[in-house]
Protein backbone atom coordinates (compact mmCIF):
# COMPACT_ATOMS: atom_id res chain seq x y z
CA UNK A 1 0.00 0.00 0.00
CA UNK A 2 2.02 3.73 -1.12
CA UNK A 3 1.74 5.83 1.69
CA UNK A 4 0.68 9.28 0.84
CA UNK A 5 1.25 12.23 2.84
CA UNK A 6 -2.11 13.31 2.06
CA UNK A 7 -5.70 12.00 2.91
CA UNK A 8 -6.62 8.66 0.58
CA UNK A 9 -8.48 9.91 -2.17
CA UNK A 10 -11.99 8.81 -0.86
CA UNK A 11 -15.26 9.75 -1.15
CA UNK A 12 -14.63 10.65 2.64
CA UNK A 13 -11.50 13.08 1.66
CA UNK A 14 -13.93 15.22 -1.13
CA UNK A 15 -16.20 15.95 1.37
CA UNK A 16 -14.55 16.55 4.41
CA UNK A 17 -15.51 19.49 6.29
CA UNK A 18 -12.80 22.18 6.17
CA UNK A 19 -10.26 21.93 8.45
CA UNK A 20 -7.04 23.69 9.45
CA UNK A 21 -3.35 21.25 8.89
CA UNK A 22 -1.10 21.56 11.70
CA UNK A 23 2.37 21.77 11.51
CA UNK A 24 5.33 19.55 12.36
CA UNK A 25 7.51 19.14 15.04
CA UNK A 26 10.30 20.87 15.69
CA UNK A 27 12.85 21.68 18.58
CA UNK A 28 12.35 20.03 22.31
CA UNK A 29 9.17 19.78 23.81
CA UNK A 30 7.71 18.18 27.48
CA UNK A 31 4.52 17.46 28.34
CA UNK A 32 2.68 15.36 30.49
CA UNK A 33 1.44 12.61 28.14
CA UNK A 34 2.81 11.84 24.49
CA UNK A 35 0.47 10.13 22.36
CA UNK A 36 1.96 8.75 18.67
CA UNK A 37 -0.87 8.20 16.36
CA UNK A 38 -3.82 10.42 15.07
CA UNK A 39 -6.82 8.54 14.77
CA UNK A 40 -9.54 8.06 16.67
CA UNK A 41 -7.54 6.19 19.53
CA UNK A 42 -5.10 8.56 19.82
CA UNK A 43 -7.01 11.44 19.72
CA UNK A 44 -9.80 10.58 21.75
CA UNK A 45 -7.36 9.85 24.14
CA UNK A 46 -5.67 13.29 24.01
CA UNK A 47 -9.65 14.61 24.71
CA UNK A 48 -10.13 12.21 27.89
CA UNK A 49 -6.96 13.90 29.33
CA UNK A 50 -7.10 16.76 28.42
CA UNK A 51 -10.14 17.10 29.98
CA UNK A 52 -9.17 15.81 32.92
CA UNK A 53 -6.09 18.90 33.04
CA UNK A 54 -3.42 16.70 31.38
CA UNK A 55 -0.80 18.44 29.20
CA UNK A 56 -0.83 16.33 26.03
CA UNK A 57 1.35 16.34 22.81
CA UNK A 58 0.39 14.10 19.98
CA UNK A 59 2.37 13.27 17.22
CA UNK A 60 1.00 11.75 13.42
CA UNK A 61 3.00 10.86 10.67
CA UNK A 62 0.75 12.04 8.08
CA UNK A 63 -2.14 13.35 8.37
CA UNK A 64 -4.49 13.39 11.44
CA UNK A 65 -7.48 10.58 10.67
CA UNK A 66 -5.38 9.36 7.52
CA UNK A 67 -5.54 6.01 8.45
CA UNK A 68 -8.53 3.84 9.25
CA UNK A 69 -9.73 5.94 10.90
CA UNK A 70 -10.49 8.38 7.96
CA UNK A 71 -11.78 5.72 5.64
CA UNK A 72 -13.46 3.19 6.82
CA UNK A 73 -16.95 2.12 6.28
CA UNK A 74 -18.38 4.35 8.66
CA UNK A 75 -20.47 1.92 10.37
CA UNK A 76 -21.06 2.24 14.02
CA UNK A 77 -21.77 -0.36 15.88
CA UNK A 78 -22.76 -2.07 19.56
CA UNK A 79 -20.10 -4.28 21.35
CA UNK A 80 -16.58 -4.86 21.50
CA UNK A 81 -14.31 -8.22 20.43
CA UNK A 82 -15.80 -11.42 19.12
CA UNK A 83 -16.86 -14.37 21.18
CA UNK A 84 -16.10 -12.44 24.44
CA UNK A 85 -16.93 -16.12 26.30
CA UNK A 86 -13.52 -17.71 25.18
CA UNK A 87 -11.88 -14.84 27.76
CA UNK A 88 -13.86 -16.52 30.76
CA UNK A 89 -10.87 -18.39 32.14
CA UNK A 90 -8.65 -15.69 32.02
CA UNK A 91 -11.38 -12.55 33.74
CA UNK A 92 -14.21 -14.73 35.48
CA UNK A 93 -17.88 -14.49 33.70
CA UNK A 94 -18.60 -11.58 35.37
CA UNK A 95 -15.39 -9.91 33.69
CA UNK A 96 -17.27 -10.97 30.37
CA UNK A 97 -20.56 -9.06 31.31
CA UNK A 98 -18.36 -6.34 31.74
CA UNK A 99 -17.06 -6.07 28.56
CA UNK A 100 -20.12 -6.83 26.63
CA UNK A 101 -21.69 -3.96 29.10
CA UNK A 102 -18.46 -1.91 27.92
CA UNK A 103 -19.32 -2.56 24.42
CA UNK A 104 -22.46 -1.12 24.54
CA UNK A 105 -21.34 2.14 26.36
CA UNK A 106 -18.90 2.24 23.35
CA UNK A 107 -21.48 3.37 21.23
CA UNK A 108 -22.57 6.21 23.69
CA UNK A 109 -19.11 7.72 24.02
CA UNK A 110 -19.35 8.58 20.21
CA UNK A 111 -22.65 10.12 20.69
CA UNK A 112 -22.04 12.13 23.80
CA UNK A 113 -18.93 13.30 22.15
CA UNK A 114 -20.49 14.36 18.83
CA UNK A 115 -23.16 15.86 20.89
CA UNK A 116 -21.12 17.88 23.45
CA UNK A 117 -18.65 19.14 20.45
CA UNK A 118 -21.31 19.47 17.53
CA UNK A 119 -19.26 17.39 15.37
CA UNK A 120 -20.80 17.50 12.25
CA UNK A 121 -20.31 13.90 10.64
CA UNK A 122 -23.52 12.53 9.41
CA UNK A 123 -24.64 10.63 12.71
CA UNK A 124 -27.47 8.12 11.48
CA UNK A 125 -29.30 5.98 13.83
CA UNK A 126 -30.38 2.93 12.33
CA UNK A 127 -28.31 -0.61 11.70
CA UNK A 128 -29.11 -4.46 10.65
CA UNK A 129 -27.08 -7.28 10.50
CA UNK A 130 -27.70 -9.65 7.60
CA UNK A 131 -28.14 -13.78 7.38
CA UNK A 132 -27.47 -15.46 4.44
CA UNK A 133 -27.94 -18.60 6.30
CA UNK A 134 -30.84 -19.47 8.60
CA UNK A 135 -28.15 -20.88 11.26
CA UNK A 136 -26.96 -16.96 11.37
CA UNK A 137 -30.80 -15.58 12.14
CA UNK A 138 -30.76 -18.22 14.82
CA UNK A 139 -28.33 -16.66 16.42
CA UNK A 140 -29.53 -12.95 15.91
CA UNK A 141 -32.43 -14.34 17.99
CA UNK A 142 -29.53 -15.27 20.85
CA UNK A 143 -27.96 -11.94 20.53
CA UNK A 144 -30.97 -9.97 20.69
CA UNK A 145 -31.76 -12.08 23.87
CA UNK A 146 -28.39 -11.66 25.40
CA UNK A 147 -28.61 -7.42 24.86
CA UNK A 148 -31.97 -7.34 26.67
CA UNK A 149 -30.61 -9.45 29.76
CA UNK A 150 -27.83 -6.49 29.86
CA UNK A 151 -30.41 -4.28 29.79
CA UNK A 152 -29.73 -2.80 26.31
CA UNK A 153 -32.23 0.23 25.81
CA UNK A 154 -32.74 0.46 21.90
CA UNK A 155 -34.71 -1.11 19.76
CA UNK A 156 -33.80 -4.24 18.79
CA UNK A 157 -36.38 -6.18 15.60
CA UNK A 158 -35.89 -9.38 14.19
CA UNK A 159 -36.35 -9.63 10.17
CA UNK A 160 -37.86 -12.90 8.17
CA UNK A 161 -37.04 -13.08 4.99
CA UNK A 162 -40.90 -12.10 3.68
CA UNK A 163 -40.01 -8.46 5.59
CA UNK A 164 -36.13 -8.28 4.28
CA UNK A 165 -37.27 -6.13 1.66
CA UNK A 166 -38.46 -3.14 4.33
CA UNK A 167 -34.71 -2.71 5.06
CA UNK A 168 -32.68 -4.00 2.15
CA UNK A 169 -33.42 -3.88 -1.75
CA UNK A 170 -31.76 -7.31 -2.54
CA UNK A 171 -32.60 -11.06 -2.39
CA UNK A 172 -30.02 -12.26 -1.21
CA UNK A 173 -30.91 -12.47 2.69
CA UNK A 174 -32.83 -14.60 4.78
CA UNK A 175 -33.54 -12.22 7.65
CA UNK A 176 -31.98 -9.73 9.86
CA UNK A 177 -31.62 -8.04 13.31
CA UNK A 178 -32.49 -4.19 13.33
CA UNK A 179 -30.50 -2.19 16.19
CA UNK A 180 -31.62 1.21 16.39
CA UNK A 181 -29.10 1.82 18.87
CA UNK A 182 -25.65 1.62 16.21
CA UNK A 183 -25.84 3.26 13.33
CA UNK A 184 -23.48 5.20 10.63
CA UNK A 185 -21.38 8.19 10.08
CA UNK A 186 -19.17 10.33 8.18
CA UNK A 187 -15.53 8.83 9.68
CA UNK A 188 -12.84 11.41 8.27
CA UNK A 189 -15.22 14.58 9.68
CA UNK A 190 -15.71 12.76 12.82
CA UNK A 191 -11.89 12.64 13.39
CA UNK A 192 -11.21 16.17 11.89
CA UNK A 193 -14.45 17.26 14.86
CA UNK A 194 -12.41 15.40 17.20
CA UNK A 195 -9.03 16.56 16.37
CA UNK A 196 -10.79 20.37 16.41
CA UNK A 197 -12.05 19.27 19.82
CA UNK A 198 -8.77 18.34 21.79
CA UNK A 199 -7.06 21.75 20.19
CA UNK A 200 -9.52 23.60 21.55
CA UNK A 201 -9.09 21.58 24.90
CA UNK A 202 -4.99 22.64 24.69
CA UNK A 203 -3.79 19.48 23.09
CA UNK A 204 -0.64 20.14 20.53
CA UNK A 205 -1.08 18.09 17.30
CA UNK A 206 1.40 17.55 15.32
CA UNK A 207 1.23 16.28 11.45
CA UNK A 208 3.86 14.86 9.31
CA UNK A 209 5.87 14.53 12.55
CA UNK A 210 6.74 10.64 11.80
CA UNK A 211 7.91 9.09 15.22
CA UNK A 212 11.91 7.26 14.53
CA UNK A 213 12.98 6.29 17.95
CA UNK A 214 11.81 6.36 21.69
CA UNK A 215 13.90 6.06 24.08
CA UNK A 216 12.19 4.41 27.32
CA UNK A 217 12.84 4.86 30.94
CA UNK A 218 11.30 6.69 33.86
CA UNK A 219 10.62 9.50 31.33
CA UNK A 220 10.20 8.68 27.89
CA UNK A 221 11.41 10.23 24.97
CA UNK A 222 10.16 10.04 21.82
CA UNK A 223 12.32 11.41 18.45
CA UNK A 224 10.74 12.92 15.22
CA UNK A 225 13.15 13.97 12.64
CA UNK A 226 13.41 17.42 13.72
CA UNK A 227 12.05 17.29 17.35
CA UNK A 228 11.95 15.49 20.57
CA UNK A 229 9.15 15.09 22.89
CA UNK A 230 9.92 14.03 26.71
CA UNK A 231 6.97 12.58 28.64
CA UNK A 232 6.13 11.02 31.72
CA UNK A 233 3.59 8.88 30.13
CA UNK A 234 3.62 7.57 26.24
CA UNK A 235 0.63 5.50 24.55
CA UNK A 236 0.80 3.95 21.40
CA UNK A 237 -2.07 4.29 18.95
CA UNK A 238 -0.54 3.12 15.29
CA UNK A 239 -2.58 0.21 15.02
CA UNK A 240 -2.22 -1.23 11.98
CA UNK A 241 0.52 1.46 10.65
CA UNK A 242 2.61 0.71 13.79
CA UNK A 243 5.33 -0.99 11.39
CA UNK A 244 8.60 -1.37 13.17
CA UNK A 245 8.29 1.52 15.86
CA UNK A 246 7.91 -1.30 18.46
CA UNK A 247 7.92 -4.93 17.61
CA UNK A 248 6.81 -6.81 20.37
CA UNK A 249 3.67 -4.84 19.51
CA UNK A 250 3.77 -5.04 15.92
CA UNK A 251 3.83 -8.94 15.89
CA UNK A 252 0.60 -9.50 17.73
CA UNK A 253 -1.28 -7.14 14.79
CA UNK A 254 -1.81 -7.99 11.44
CA UNK A 255 -2.59 -5.49 8.92
CA UNK A 256 -5.51 -6.54 6.90
CA UNK A 257 -6.54 -4.33 3.52
CA UNK A 258 -10.06 -4.03 3.42
CA UNK A 259 -11.55 -1.61 0.60
CA UNK A 260 -14.79 0.83 -0.63
CA UNK A 261 -16.33 2.09 -3.54
CA UNK A 262 -18.70 5.09 -3.44
CA UNK A 263 -21.32 5.30 -6.44
CA UNK A 264 -22.68 8.49 -8.11
CA UNK A 265 -25.51 10.27 -6.62
CA UNK A 266 -28.33 7.58 -6.72
CA UNK A 267 -31.20 10.43 -6.35
CA UNK A 268 -33.45 10.07 -3.05
CA UNK A 269 -36.10 7.64 -4.66
CA UNK A 270 -33.39 4.94 -5.80
CA UNK A 271 -31.29 5.25 -2.86
CA UNK A 272 -34.92 4.03 -0.72
CA UNK A 273 -35.60 1.60 -3.19
CA UNK A 274 -31.82 -0.37 -1.72
CA UNK A 275 -31.85 0.67 1.71
CA UNK A 276 -35.62 2.08 2.66
CA UNK A 277 -34.66 3.23 6.17
CA UNK A 278 -31.58 4.28 5.51
CA UNK A 279 -29.78 1.70 7.46
CA UNK A 280 -26.15 0.31 7.67
CA UNK A 281 -25.78 -3.00 6.92
CA UNK A 282 -23.20 -6.00 7.35
CA UNK A 283 -23.67 -9.60 6.57
CA UNK A 284 -22.08 -12.45 8.41
CA UNK A 285 -19.38 -14.04 6.09
CA UNK A 286 -15.72 -14.09 6.86
CA UNK A 287 -15.31 -12.37 3.42
CA UNK A 288 -18.20 -9.61 4.66
CA UNK A 289 -20.20 -7.07 2.77
CA UNK A 290 -20.89 -3.79 4.38
CA UNK A 291 -22.99 -1.05 3.04
CA UNK A 292 -25.01 1.82 3.55
CA UNK A 293 -25.88 5.08 2.03
CA UNK A 294 -24.16 8.84 2.38
CA UNK A 295 -25.84 11.89 3.34
CA UNK A 296 -25.64 12.76 -0.96
CA UNK A 297 -27.52 9.44 -1.64
CA UNK A 298 -24.13 7.44 -2.61
CA UNK A 299 -23.87 3.70 -2.53
CA UNK A 300 -20.73 2.96 -0.36
CA UNK A 301 -20.20 -0.49 -0.03
CA UNK A 302 -17.16 -1.74 1.40
CA UNK A 303 -15.69 -5.35 2.35
CA UNK A 304 -13.22 -8.22 1.07
CA UNK A 305 -10.94 -8.21 4.09
CA UNK A 306 -7.41 -8.74 2.43
CA UNK A 307 -4.53 -10.52 4.47
CA UNK A 308 -2.26 -10.98 1.52
CA UNK A 309 -0.63 -6.95 2.06
CA UNK A 310 -1.35 -6.27 -1.93
CA UNK A 311 -4.05 -4.41 -2.73
CA UNK A 312 -6.01 -5.09 -5.88
CA UNK A 313 -5.28 -3.41 -9.09
CA UNK A 314 -8.12 -1.90 -9.52
CA UNK A 315 -9.97 -1.45 -6.86
CA UNK A 316 -13.33 -0.46 -8.72
CA UNK A 317 -12.81 -3.51 -10.98
CA UNK A 318 -12.31 -6.11 -8.07
CA UNK A 319 -15.47 -4.27 -5.35
CA UNK A 320 -18.00 -3.73 -8.34
CA UNK A 321 -19.03 -7.45 -9.56
CA UNK A 322 -19.29 -8.18 -5.07
CA UNK A 323 -21.64 -5.29 -5.24
CA UNK A 324 -23.45 -6.32 -8.54
CA UNK A 325 -24.39 -9.71 -6.82
CA UNK A 326 -26.28 -7.88 -3.97
CA UNK A 327 -27.85 -5.50 -6.36
CA UNK A 328 -27.95 -5.91 -9.86
CA UNK A 329 -30.00 -3.26 -10.71
CA UNK A 330 -27.12 -1.44 -10.36
CA UNK A 331 -25.40 -2.36 -13.31
CA UNK A 332 -25.49 1.22 -15.19
CA UNK A 333 -24.65 3.26 -12.14
CA UNK A 334 -20.86 4.88 -12.19
CA UNK A 335 -17.99 4.27 -9.52
CA UNK A 336 -17.01 7.79 -8.83
CA UNK A 337 -14.64 7.28 -6.01
CA UNK A 338 -12.64 3.85 -4.70
CA UNK A 339 -10.21 3.48 -2.00
CA UNK A 340 -8.67 0.86 0.60
CA UNK A 341 -6.65 1.25 3.94
CA UNK A 342 -5.39 -1.03 6.31
CA UNK A 343 -7.07 -2.56 9.45
CA UNK A 344 -5.63 -4.20 12.73
CA UNK A 345 -6.90 -7.91 13.39
CA UNK A 346 -5.79 -9.64 16.37
CA UNK A 347 -5.50 -13.92 16.66
CA UNK A 348 -8.22 -13.33 19.17
CA UNK A 349 -10.28 -10.40 17.72
CA UNK A 350 -10.20 -8.80 20.99
CA UNK A 351 -8.94 -4.86 21.01
CA UNK A 352 -5.34 -5.00 22.62
CA UNK A 353 -5.61 -2.68 25.38
CA UNK A 354 -2.64 -2.31 28.07
CA UNK A 355 0.86 -1.54 28.71
CA UNK A 356 4.09 -2.48 27.79
CA UNK A 357 5.35 -5.56 30.48
CA UNK A 358 8.65 -3.88 30.35
CA UNK A 359 7.95 -0.25 30.54
CA UNK A 360 5.51 0.71 33.12
CA UNK A 361 4.75 4.38 31.92
CA UNK A 362 4.31 3.07 28.01
CA UNK A 363 0.56 2.15 27.22
CA UNK A 364 -0.98 1.26 23.82
CA UNK A 365 -4.42 0.29 22.19
CA UNK A 366 -4.66 -1.34 18.71
CA UNK A 367 -6.38 -4.17 16.80
CA UNK A 368 -9.83 -3.61 16.05
CA UNK A 369 -10.69 -6.29 13.89
CA UNK A 370 -13.05 -3.99 11.37
CA UNK A 371 -14.95 -2.44 14.42
CA UNK A 372 -12.89 0.50 15.62
CA UNK A 373 -15.22 3.39 15.81
CA UNK A 374 -16.73 2.58 18.53
CA UNK A 375 -13.52 0.49 20.44
CA UNK A 376 -11.08 2.52 19.73
CA UNK A 377 -13.75 5.31 21.64
CA UNK A 378 -13.78 2.84 24.53
CA UNK A 379 -10.27 2.03 24.63
CA UNK A 380 -9.37 5.78 25.05
CA UNK A 381 -11.60 5.94 28.43
CA UNK A 382 -10.12 3.03 29.31
CA UNK A 383 -6.46 4.62 28.98
CA UNK A 384 -7.36 7.72 30.58
CA UNK A 385 -8.66 6.05 33.42
CA UNK A 386 -5.66 3.93 34.09
CA UNK A 387 -2.93 6.84 33.30
CA UNK A 388 -4.90 8.99 35.62
CA UNK A 389 -5.55 6.17 38.18
CA UNK A 390 -9.27 6.68 38.53
CA UNK A 391 -10.58 3.08 37.64
CA UNK A 392 -8.09 1.21 37.09
CA UNK A 393 -10.10 -2.61 36.89
CA UNK A 394 -11.78 -2.09 33.58
CA UNK A 395 -8.65 -1.13 32.22
CA UNK A 396 -7.00 -4.65 33.68
CA UNK A 397 -9.56 -6.91 32.32
CA UNK A 398 -8.35 -6.28 28.75
CA UNK A 399 -4.88 -6.00 29.72
CA UNK A 400 -4.94 -9.06 31.70
CA UNK A 401 -6.19 -10.89 28.22
CA UNK A 402 -2.95 -12.07 26.68
CA UNK A 403 -2.38 -11.43 23.11
CA UNK A 404 -0.43 -14.24 20.72
CA UNK A 405 2.38 -12.97 18.14
CA UNK A 406 1.52 -13.79 14.75
CA UNK A 407 3.79 -17.07 13.54
CA UNK A 408 6.18 -16.29 10.54
CA UNK A 409 7.26 -12.86 11.42
CA UNK A 410 6.60 -9.84 9.67
CA UNK A 411 7.22 -11.12 5.88
CA UNK A 412 5.13 -14.48 6.56
CA UNK A 413 2.08 -14.02 8.96
CA UNK A 414 -0.08 -12.54 6.30
CA UNK A 415 0.22 -15.23 3.71
CA UNK A 416 -0.63 -17.79 6.81
CA UNK A 417 -3.50 -16.17 7.89
CA UNK A 418 -4.89 -15.65 4.07
CA UNK A 419 -4.70 -19.41 4.27
CA UNK A 420 -6.35 -19.75 7.51
CA UNK A 421 -9.15 -17.31 6.01
CA UNK A 422 -9.37 -19.36 2.53
CA UNK A 423 -10.13 -22.06 4.98
CA UNK A 424 -13.21 -20.80 6.54
CA UNK A 425 -14.46 -19.22 3.17
CA UNK A 426 -14.39 -22.65 2.02
CA UNK A 427 -16.08 -23.85 5.19
CA UNK A 428 -19.13 -21.42 4.68
CA UNK A 429 -20.09 -23.53 0.99
CA UNK A 430 -20.33 -26.46 2.30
Amino acid sequence: MIHSAQHAASYYAASSAPHPGHSFLQGEHRADVCIVGGGYSGLNTAIELAERGFSVILLEARKLGWGASGRNGGQLIRGVGHGLEQFAPVIGEEGVRSMRLMGLEAVDIVRERVERHAIACDLTWGYCDLANKPDELKGFAEDAEQLQSLGYRHELRLVGKDDMHSVVGSDRYVGGLIDMGSGHLHPLNLALGEAAAASRLGVQLYEQSQVTRIDYGPQVQVHTAQGRVRANTLVLCCNAYLNDLDRELGGKVLPAGSYIIATEPLGEERARQLLPQNMAVCDQRVALDYYRLSADRRLLFGGACHYSGRDPKDIAAYMRPKMLKVFPQLADVRIDYQWGGMIGIGANRLPQIGRLPRQANVYYAQAYAGHGVNATHLAARLLREAISGQQQGRFDLFAKVPHVTFPGGKLLRSPILALGMLWHRLKELV
